[in-house]
């Protein structure tokens, strides 16, 4: 069912105020009513959508996930340079549009666990899968470092204000995998 412009614009405007309430502090420390009052919505209203500020930023994170999955999907699907930088780069421009938020989300105030589960999205695409079983080998520890290094990467580029553009990003994120493929053939 299609949601009303209303319903948008009030579930935005709690992401925002919530979002600007987590760069000032933990999620644990933001109460009901400050986040209420800074969106200028009654609490009513907020109970209507969200049990709670958790409620609100787990949904947040889902739609983050969702998105996250479907954007590797389609990277990891096309063998074409041009291709893959273009989907890359559309990758970094979502995320510069939603910057604030996940600048948040990615950083050390965001949560471990949604963190986490963006890696496990991009290594289940990308088909790499841990066994606890001590013979077992790691499919390919090259990508897994390029993987690790693009987050850090993304993480970096967040926090120090995105002073490259999407395009850079995804052609200096592209470029270190293919290093990193040369180099396991080594």
């Amino acid at each position: 069912m299609k949601e009303s412009r209303k319903t948008r614009y009030t579930k935005m405007v709690l992401q925002n105020s919530l979002f600007e309430l987590l760069e000032e502090k933990p999620i644990s420390k933001i109460t009901i009513k400050e986040l209420c009052e800074n969106a200028d919505i009654n609490r009513t209203t907020f109970y209507a959508h969200y049990t709670d500020q958790y409620d609100l930023l787990t949904k947040i994170e889902n739609e983050t996930l969702t998105w996250a999955k479907e954007a590797v999907a389609n990277l990891t699907d096309k063998n074409d340079r041009h291709e893959n930088i273009k989907i890359m780069e559309e990758i970094f421009q979502y995320i510069v549009d939603n910057g604030k938020n996940l600048k948040i989300l990615m950083s050390e105030r965001g949560d471990i666990n949604f963190q986490k589960q963006i890696f496990t999205i991009i290594y289940q695409q990308c088909g790499i899968y841990f066994s606890s079983d001590a013979n077992s080998n790691i499919r390919d520890e090259y990508f897994i470092f390029v993987i690790n290094g693009s987050i850090g990467l993304l993480q970096h580029w967040l926090k120090n204000g995105m002073t490259r553009s999407a395009r850079e990003m995804a052609e200096i994120i592209y470029n270190m995998a293919v290093q990193s493929d040369n180099l396991k053939k080594i």
